[in-house]
């Protein structure tokens, strides 16, 4: 059994399914989700329902025999597992912020903990990941409508992430405007007549301050609590210039273009250990 603690938005929570996902598949084991964190969260809930995966819910005994059992044989078992490498251990959490290898050397029950946000955790699933990322569900009317203006233009999706990381711009780097605009230029050179779909959780912002030269359509009718929807319809562009955000990342990679065009910046966070390299996919241009 592999068992995946859930935490953050929806672009996090992809992340940690994926990693879990390949995982189970490799050691042919159940996958089960620990949902306890995002309970005790009322910024964060479970997103994952509404897509098509494999996964059951992690029961409470689940999760502590994953750890290694109750009572004081999980005790004793969980104080013995620290003399052991991270990656051996019933209860695996993240040492660090680049792809780990070791990670993927793991058989047995596990539990998992962290964002584990690298495209070679789950790149030998690629296939099989995008089938069970579609939606559960039809989209609404407007967004299939808007899904059929992306497939009849050359469309290209921008995300502009703002709320937490505009609120608190000394803890999370906030990518300039320079940078989207930069970003425009970029593929209004590449690519004959774009057409961009804006989405962004401050779009009275984004529509005062970004300029686009260009056919736009912002992209506003989803709540918050339908940004499974958007992160569909971003995937339906044929190409993307994304934030320092896993969920435009997520949105760009779930677009099975191989000709797409993916811009995303260079820098991620003020931290230097949050810009791993390995966050970029093969192919993806940077600035």
């Amino acid at each position: 059994m592999v068992v995946v603690r859930l935490q953050g938005g929806l672009g996090n929570q992809l992340f940690q399914y994926a990693l879990g996902r390949r995982i189970a598949l490799t050691n042919e084991m159940p996958l089960k989700l620990d949902l306890s964190k995002l309970t005790r969260n009322r910024l964060r809930t479970y997103k994952l329902s509404h897509f098509k995966i494999e996964a059951e819910i992690a029961t409470p005994d689940d999760i502590m025999k994953a750890k290694g059992g109750a009572g004081i044989t999980g005790y004793f078992i969980r104080r013995l597992d620290r003399f052991k490498p991270h990656y051996r251990r019933f209860w695996v959490k993240e040492n660090y912020f680049h792809f780990d290898p070791n990670i993927l050397t793991i058989s047995g029950t596990v539990f998992l903990e962290g964002y584990w946000q690298s495209e070679p955790y789950f790149k030998s699933i690629e296939k099989k990941l995008r089938e069970e990322l579609a939606l559960r569900s039809k989209p609404s009317a407007l967004s299939e409508q808007i899904a059929q203006t992306m497939q009849n233009t050359t469309s290209v999706s921008l995300h502009v992430r703002r709320g937490d990381y505009a609120a608190n711009p000394t803890t999370y780097y906030l990518c300039p405007l320079k940078y989207y605009l930069a970003a425009i230029a970029k593929i209004k050179r590449c690519v004959e007549d774009p057409h961009f779909f804006v989405f962004s959780d401050d779009p009275v912002w984004t529509r005062e301050n970004l300029t686009i030269d260009a056919p736009a359509t912002f992209v506003t009718h989803n709540r918050a609590d339908r940004d499974y929807e958007d992160l569909w319809l971003i995937s339906q562009c044929q190409h993307h210039i994304i934030a320092n955000s896993t969920f435009s990342w997520w949105g760009a990679w779930l677009c099975s273009r191989p000709e797409k065009k993916v811009i995303s910046p260079k820098q991620w966070s003020w931290q230097p250990k949050y810009n791993n390299k390995e966050r970029i996919p093969e192919g993806w241009e940077t600035l």
